[in-house]
């Protein structure tokens, strides 16, 4: 008996040291609140990445359309407020319903406390009226001159885990976003069109500078921010080598990986 009681001890402590080894997941707040367009896609969206995370093991996704969450006060009905996630990822339009304390309360999830930002898509077509917002994704929407097309995609920097697994170039057939208020002196762009194959007298067309990004991270004070124009289409979502960027995107937001933020000049 008393050899069995060791080896019971042994067994828990044993248990004890693998739990303690495993890595506590991390948890995304997703919010898909639409005040704007209506993307048929943002279902897809935030489906994909609560099974990204779910098949990963690696997060948890707590999806939303509402911004309730996003708030640094104690919130009552075991509501979970923006402290307890580790990233925030919107597929969002317009002007979502945030308060000032609620607007200061992101900023500084991302910018004091060191969290992530993931914007899909129509991200940056959201809070025109909240400049910091559009300072911390790093642009605004500005119009999607060629609408839904096949899109020459070149990969600037095949080094970032989230574009390693990219051929150095290829052809997505989505809407692409023009951004305005971006400048390359603020973000490190990973991907981007290749402007000679574009008609840039196309009417809408208005970056001179033929300078359209398609994925960039940034560092916003002490956090990290990843957005990509990819996701108007539900094909996209489905795509195998885009949900690996979006898996990887999520990971390097939440401090899982390393990879350089530095802004650069296009090569």
């Amino acid at each position: 008996m008393k050899h069995f009681a060791v080896l019971f001890s042994i067994f828990l402590f044993a248990g004890s040291l693998a739990t303690e080894a495993q890595p506590k997941k991390k948890r995304i707040l997703a919010i898909g609140q639409v005040k704007g367009f209506q993307h048929d896609a943002t279902s897809n969206g935030l489906a994909t990445m609560w099974k990204l995370g779910k098949e990963s093991g690696l997060w948890d996704t707590y999806i939303r359309t509402d911004t309730q969450l996003i708030t640094k006060k104690k919130l009552t009905g075991n509501a979970k407020n923006i402290d307890f996630f580790d990233a925030v990822f919107f597929y969002t339009t317009g002007e979502l319903e945030l308060d000032d304390e609620q607007k200061a309360a992101l900023l500084s999830f991302v910018r004091d406390d060191g969290k992530g930002f993931i914007g899909s898509h129509s991200a940056i077509d959201t809070l025109y009226k909240w400049p910091e917002y559009g300072e911390m994704v790093g642009g605004y929407f500005d119009g999607h001159p060629w609408g839904q097309f096949k899109a020459p995609i070149v990969v600037e920097d095949g080094e970032h885990p989230i574009t390693r697994h990219f051929p150095k170039t290829f052809i997505a057939f989505d809407e692409i976003y023009q951004a305005r208020a971006y400048s390359r002196e603020k973000v490190r762009v990973l991907m981007s069109m290749d402007a000679d194959q574009l008609d840039l007298k196309h009417a809408g067309v208005k970056r001179t500078d033929r300078d359209f990004a398609i994925a960039w991270v940034k560092k916003y004070g002490k956090g990290r921010v990843f957005y990509s124009t990819f996701g108007h289409r539900d094909e996209m979502w489905d795509r195998p080598d885009i949900q690996k960027m979006w898996l990887e995107a999520a990971k390097w937001s939440m401090g899982m990986t390393e990879g350089d933020a530095t802004p650069r000049p296009r090569p």
